[in-house]
């Protein structure tokens, strides 16, 4: 249906994408994956025909019909309903034509056509799908101009679903919706009858929907065959088969160099000699498996409070007088909470969280924290706003004001920024390193309360495992708004629902939420029926979760620390190994081939302890989870 061989892009004299190649199956659900900044946006471009790549062909089978996800986000007048309709261009033709058309053939070959192309039932298709992606009837009715950008993209994307075609490109389809319209997306994905090609960083949006992964790493794509999960048990396969015949290729560098230093110099064996240097020229070095060490999240601890953090007893909140978006609010936060927020967008999610955040007072009723409460408070804006003209260390110096340089360093290195990244301007650092900064800066001051609005949009899945880590390792509490389902189910231990001008506790799992929302449940009553009726209050549960994390702290902190070290002494190792092939770093470019071998068998003396020490936590803290 789709292949593409040899493309090679570059942008400022870079080559972002070099040589990528790749043939998708007819009718494949293909999940395009890759690092922030990769390039699969512009791979896509090319591929869409939005931008000419450098080199290479591009394969779309004739008469194929090809669609794109722009980020223009349609305006005007019209209203999302008629913008839907309108997409499909070729119907509205027929349509216009068939009020003007006189020839009796011309007539009856129109409305052939048209049912063909099942036009009658377009109406009630244009407005199943903008229902699935949270335009109830009366938005649909709305004018476009009245939207949001968010809202106008959402109607981008139901066009571009309601036209069909052959051949879906997508990127990043859900960064405009909530959590209850990425399980509809989930759905009408799976049961397309196109071949798809979908940029995402949500493992499960990947697991559900893609039997293909497309990765693109340093320029090059590879497809492999099942959805994210096949993908990383395939690669970190690949990888460990990468490091073996790395290490392989090493050991017949060394015998091949020994042999040419014993006898180059013999006039007997020259030949033999200048033979084996020209092997040793034609090896080219396996790339070593490296973790990225910008994958860092750690968030620093704050002083224990006793609970309750926050209560809300009877309070309501909105931006009007007398025009509350949200009443009688009865909530309690407690140092050791976990708290998703669920419900619709335009719902009341971020103006709840906002009130708990004290970015607004209560209406009515009362709001009380804990003494010495400390708030962090993330959103997609702060992301937006940071001064592009400033640096990390600008920034954060700013916040800390006092603080020595060592400690401003501190608390960005926890985010990975670190070195030189430390002092780049923001303007120059990707969406996903942006956002990483912008978590930084919120969690200076070790805050008791965390509140997370869409944490995860523009961070890749790595980055996002990253995130989740660090956020099962905080002590203190965190509430938190987002469509990525896998965050929800790592991190959450309260489920509030907010809907119909209400918060209430939703007792079931997220699963069962995601089966209410599917089967056409709307609204906080329902939801409650539905969640008492798969098994009741689970607070008992949620106070057990919290009670293992505790436990277990110490056992996650060496398993964390074990992780660090194994990555540090591998990437020595990998240093020690580029310096005996010949491309030594600085620090090692002084030592002789001897004390090279030496400190390499030193760090593999350390690098077996430290795995055995990584084992035995991992053990003792998988066996002390499953006995809690």
């Amino acid at each position: 249906m789709l292949s593409f061989k040899d493309i090679t892009v570059r942008l400022g004299g870079r080559a972002i994408i070099e040589g990528a190649s790749a043939a998708i199956p007819q009718r494949a659900r293909v999940g395009f994956i890759g690092r922030n900044g990769a390039g699969k946006s512009t791979l896509m471009k090319a591929l869409a025909g939005m931008i000419e790549p450098d080199g290479g062909s591009v394969d779309i089978p004739r008469g194929a019909r090809f669609g794109y996800l722009r980020q223009d986000a349609p305006g005007g007048p019209m209203t999302p309903f008629e913008t839907v309709l309108e997409a499909d261009t070729e119907r509205a033709q027929l349509l216009a034509e068939s009020e003007t058309a006189h020839d009796p053939h011309r007539i009856a070959e129109i409305h052939e056509r048209l049912n063909a192309i099942d036009a009658h039932t377009a109406p009630a298709r244009a407005g199943r799908i903008l229902k699935g992606l949270g335009f109830d009837d009366a938005m649909q009715a709305r004018p476009m101009e009245s939207f949001s950008g968010g809202w106008r993209m959402r109607v981008a994307l139901a066009s571009l679903l309601f036209t069909g075609p052959d051949l879906l490109l997508l990127d990043e389809p859900s960064n405009h919706l909530d959590l209850e319209a990425v399980m509809w997306l989930e759905g009408y994905l799976r049961a397309y009858r196109g071949t798809i090609l979908l940029i995402s960083h949500e493992r499960d949006l990947l697991n559900n929907v893609a039997d293909h992964i497309l990765h693109l790493d340093r320029g090059q794509t590879t497809l492999y065959v099942g959805g994210y999960d096949a993908f990383e048990r395939q690669r970190a396969e690949r990888a460990a088969q990468q490091t073996a015949a790395r290490e392989k290729q090493q050991a017949e560098r060394e015998k091949l160099q020994a042999f040419v230093d014993r006898w180059k110099a013999k006039a007997s064996k020259a030949k033999q000699a200048q033979s084996r240097v020209k092997a040793l020229a034609r090896m080219q070095p396996i790339a070593a498996v490296a973790d990225d060490p910008s994958l860092t999240f750690s968030f620093p601890n704050p002083e224990g409070l006793r609970p309750p953090l926050l209560t809300l007893d009877n309070a309501s909140v909105g931006y009007e007088a007398g025009k509350p978006i949200l009443t009688r609010l009865g909530i309690r936060l407690d140092p050791d909470d976990r708290v998703a927020l669920l419900g619709r967008n335009g719902n009341g999610k971020s103006t709840l969280a906002k009130l708990l955040a004290g970015e607004l007072k209560p209406m009515d009723g009362v709001m009380t924290g804990a003494p010495k409460l400390n708030v962090g408070y993330f959103t997609q804006y702060q992301v937006e706003e940071l001064d592009p003209t400033e640096t990390p260390v600008d920034l954060m110096g700013r916040l800390m004001k006092g603080a020595t340089p060592v400690a401003v360093r501190s608390q960005l290195g926890r985010f990975g920024f670190s070195g030189d990244k430390a002092l780049t301007k923001v303007g120059k650092l990707s969406g996903g390193e942006r956002a990483r900064l912008a978590l930084a800066l919120v969690t200076h001051s070790a805050p008791n309360l965390l509140i997370l609005d869409e944490p995860t949009n523009h961070l890749d899945v790595d980055t996002r495992e990253a995130l989740v880590q660090a956020l099962a390792e905080f002590r203190g509490a965190v509430v938190l708004v987002s469509h990525d389902k896998h965050m929800l189910e790592l991190v959450a231990d309260r489920l509030l629902l907010v809907d119909g001008g209400a918060v209430k506790e939703f007792d079931g799992t997220l699963e069962e939420y995601a089966k209410f929302v599917i089967s056409g449940g709307s609204d906080a009553t329902k939801a409650s029926a539905a969640s008492a009726a798969s098994g009741g209050n689970r607070k008992e549960d949620r106070r057990a979760a919290a009670e293992r994390r505790e436990a277990t702290q110490g056992l996650r902190k060496r398993v964390k620390e074990a992780e660090t070290e194994i990555a540090r002494l591998q990437k020595q190792l990998g240093e020690i190994d580029e310096a005996l092939a010949g491309t030594p770093t600085p620090t090692l470019k002084l030592m002789t081939m001897g004390q090279l071998m030496k400190r390499r068998g030193s760090v593999e003396g350390l690098l077996e302890a430290v795995e055995v020490d990584w084992v035995e936590a991992s053990e003792a803290l998988e066996s002390a989870m499953s006995e809690a």
